[in-house]
C-alpha cells in the first residue's frame, strides 16, 4: 500500500474529518486512525488569544523530517500534520495529528512521536495574550515535553 503523507503550516483552520478521509477513503488496507486535536485554551479565563509564530521553510521541513521518522519507525501507511499559525482564540484548533497503519499500536505510537517531537524539534513559538488586554511573555519550553520526546530513545 502506498504511504499517503500530507504536511501543512497553515493560518486557516482545519477539519479532522476532512484529514481523517483523506488518510482512509479508498483504502481498504487501513486497520486504525488515531487523530489528535491540540486547541487553545483560555487558561481559567486568563487568556484572550495564543500568537503562534514560525520559522517559514524551516517549520514544514522539520515537520516533513519528524513525519518521515515515525512512518519508518512505525510503518505508518498514511501521516498528516497540520499546524496553525497566527492569533488562535480559545476553543480554536491549533494542530492535527492523523495517523493510520494496520494495527492500532502503530497508530497511537506514530501520533504519539509526532506530537512529542513536534512540541520540542520544530520552531513554533507562542505569545500569550490576557483577556485583561495586556501582552504576556512568549511561552517557555516545559521540561516535561522533553521528557515525553526522551522516553523515544535515540532517533
Amino acid at each position: 500500500m502506498s504511504l499517503t503523507l500530507h504536511i501543512a503550516v497553515q493560518h486557516e483552520d482545519f477539519d479532522p474529518a476532512v484529514e481523517a478521509a483523506r488518510l482512509t477513503d479508498g483504502r481498504p488496507g487501513v486497520g486504525a486512525l488515531v487523530q489528535f486535536t491540540g486547541f487553545c485554551r483560555d487558561e481559567g479565563g486568563r487568556l484572550s488569544a495564543l500568537e503562534l509564530e514560525h520559522y517559514p521553510g524551516m517549520a514544514e521541513a522539520e515537520l516533513q523530517r519528524i513525519a518521515e521518522d515515525a512512518v519508518g519507525r512505525f510503518l505508518l501507511i498514511g501521516l498528516s500534520v497540520i499546524h496553525r499559525y497566527g492569533k488562535i482564540m480559545p476553543g480554536e484548533r491549533i494542530v492535527l495529528v492523523s495517523a493510520t497503519s494496520s494495527h492500532r499500536q502503530a497508530a497511537f505510537d506514530g501520533a504519539n512521536y509526532v506530537m512529542d517531537f513536534l512540541k520540542t524539534a520544530a520552531p513554533f513559538w507562542k505569545k500569550e495574550h490576557n483577556a485583561d488586554g495586556s501582552h504576556g511573555a512568549w511561552v517557555a519550553a516545559k521540561d516535561e515535553d522533553d521528557s515525553a520526546r526522551d522516553k523515544w530513545g535515540k532517533e
